[in-house]
């Protein structure tokens, strides 16, 4: 009856034994079988591959080639951008006054010339009409200042023949010398009376011309209490409030330009000659609607912080559905250029980082040729820099490298 209990202390004892002294060699019995387990299909994964990669020989790698042949397509700078308004002004007062006009709401459209704002005359009025009575007054002492400039001339005219007539008679010896110095002292009287006379005619002009100044400052002050829109366009805000007291500088209101629109993109510095003034554009809207136009202005200075310089494309916009702001596709028409349609997994870079396609050349060597994205399809995306005929590796060119002798598969362009 005892000897169950020891028989079954002894297997516990030589269980722990095992678990605890020779626990590596248990581990590594354990995984004896999974180690061969999984060794054995990667071995069989690998050799598959050598077999559907190379050739009996062990030499040529299998890859599939497209037949392409370069197809002329415009090659359009692609860009995003926004909308525009092509005019926008803050019309703002250029006087201080109360606002005595109703105000217009905005949305609404203006003509040029038409009316925004318009304040109150005040004391205007009084102080022009103080301006022309000075103009007036200064006008009327022209006469006087000329009659007295006349006649100061005729004096001065008077003491050079009474001067002249002392001198002859003195050298006759029939005038006295007292004589004579008194025609010289009235000849010199009559030139300052003359000098006096002309200050008075000039300071009558000077009169004249602060008393028309006065005018057309006092007249000016008085058209500047009506505010006009300073191009046909729509009110952006409201304009002045009715019986609102405005400051020199305050804004009465906004006006924004929509027809024609402006469409502005950013193009990089690596395609911007290929965009020109004049150039047609196109340009998809958030909406889906398309719409053309032209480039009607290309930045000559980049952004300093872009590096990228600002196009702007005129569309016209007559029944105002383009609004300002809405974000657009824009694409500028360029020059064509022969471009070749791949798979985007042909592309591949070389030991450089340089992106370009592998080909099959002659003799079935591979060959590395730099490509430059032209534009993006659906189908695909065209490149440009492989010759005209070129047979383009899109499967396995990641596998191979230049001058690889390899075994292609052709594949003809759909």
């Amino acid at each position: 009856m005892r000897l169950i209990p020891i028989l079954t202390a002894v297997l516990v004892i030589g269980a722990l034994y095992v678990l605890v002294a020779e626990r590596d060699k248990l581990a590594e019995f354990a995984a004896g079988d999974s180690v061969e387990a999984v060794a054995a299909p990667a071995t069989e994964t690998a050799e598959a591959s050598e077999t559907a990669t190379e050739e009996p020989g062990g030499k040529k790698v299998r890859v599939v080639a497209l037949r392409s042949e370069a197809t002329m397509i415009d090659s359009a700078v692609i860009l995003r951008g926004e909308t525009e308004a092509n005019r926008e002004v803050e019309v703002r007062a250029e006087t201080g006054g109360l606002v005595i006009s109703e105000p217009l709401r905005r949305g609404s459209h203006v003509e040029f010339g038409q009316e925004l704002c318009r304040l109150e005359a005040g004391t205007r009025d009084a102080i022009l009409a103080e301006a022309k009575a000075r103009l007036v007054e200064a006008r009327a002492r022209v006469p006087s200042t000329e009659a007295g400039v006349a006649e100061a001339e005729a004096r001065l005219e008077e003491a050079r023949i009474n001067d002249n007539a002392a001198r002859k008679l003195s050298e006759g010896g029939f005038a006295s010398s007292t004589r004579v110095a008194s025609a010289a002292a009235a000849v010199r009287a009559a030139e300052a009376g003359l000098q006096s006379a002309r200050s008075g005619l000039d300071s009558t002009q000077a009169g004249i011309e602060s008393a028309e100044a006065l005018v057309a400052a006092a007249q000016r002050d008085i058209d500047r209490l009506v505010v006009t829109a300073p191009f046909s366009g729509i009110l952006e805000s409201d304009t002045a409030e009715l019986g609102s007291l405005v400051q020199q500088g305050s804004l009465c209101g906004t006006v924004i330009q929509l027809d024609p629109i402006r469409i502005v993109g950013f193009v990089p510095e690596t395609e911007i000659n290929r965009v020109n003034v004049g150039a047609l554009a196109g340009a998809r809207l958030t909406t889906g609607e398309q719409v053309t136009g032209q480039v009607t202005f290309v930045s000559r200075s980049a952004d300093p912080l872009t590096r990228t310089f600002r196009v702007e494309v005129a569309i016209p916009n007559e029944d105002l559905r383009i609004r300002d702001g809405q974000t657009a596709e824009i694409a500028i028409s360029s020059d064509g250029a022969e471009a070749h349609l791949v798979p985007q997994s042909a592309l591949t870079l070389n030991d450089d980082g340089t992106l370009g396609v592998r080909l099959v050349g002659d003799n079935d060597v591979v060959e590395f040729v730099p490509v430059e994205l032209l534009r993006d399809v659906a189908e695909g995306i065209w490149i440009e820099g492989p010759p005209h005929e070129a047979n383009i590796i899109i499967i396995g060119q990641e596998y191979v490298e230049e001058g690889v002798t390899v075994l292609p598969f052709y594949e003809e362009p759909a």
